[in-house]
């Protein structure tokens, strides 16, 4: 049987680790805003729903990393601190740049998770039916975030490019350190 390689494996889950808890950190961000700015307990609600799924998700990956005993990226505080501001920021400018923040960071981990279950072979299948069923829910958030009012018209056109690309240098980092 064809064994997936060792240091693509921990890649994977470091990356995965790191991205997941991101996306809780743009999550409490949001909801941060919604707290205390924004008012809206309607989007409160579902962000809520989606953050859940995050930490599912990032729970897994925590136990992955203690398990194999992998190093975490060490980027974690600043992650951290970008996706707060992220999750913050995108809600502050209203309810379209912030479900389109969601679409974006989904859209670039949906390409993500299908590169990572296309390369794992028959020795992960743990992990990989994992990783499926993660991607599945980053979809339906996907799917909710455009559902919201997710749009890539004017304005919003840039700041999609800018989060996407932001979200695919955190995983090339993420990867490696």
């Amino acid at each position: 049987m064809k064994k997936t390689n060792k240091k693509k494996l921990e890649e994977f889950i470091r990356v995965d680790h790191a991205g997941e808890r991101g996306a809780i950190k743009i999550y409490e961000g949001q909801l941060l805003a919604l707290k205390t700015v924004v008012k809206n307990d309607e989007l409160k609600k579902k962000i809520e729903e989606m953050q859940e799924h995050e930490r599912e998700h990032s729970n897994y990956f925590e136990k992955e990393i203690k398990k194999r005993n992998i190093e975490p990226t060490k980027f974690l505080p600043l992650w951290d601190l970008l996706g707060l501001g992220l999750g913050f920021g995108s809600t502050l400018l209203g309810k379209k740049a912030a479900m389109l923040c969601t679409a974006s960071v989904e859209e670039v981990i949906d390409e993500h998770y299908q590169s990572q279950i296309n390369q794992l072979e028959k020795d992960e299948k743990e992990l990989k039916n994992k990783i499926i069923k993660f991607r599945n829910d980053e979809l339906h958030h996907k799917n909710i975030a455009y559902e919201e009012g997710a749009t890539k018209k004017g304005f919003y056109s840039i700041m999609d490019k800018i989060i996407k690309t932001g979200s695919k240098i955190a995983i090339n980092i993420s990867e490696k350190i």
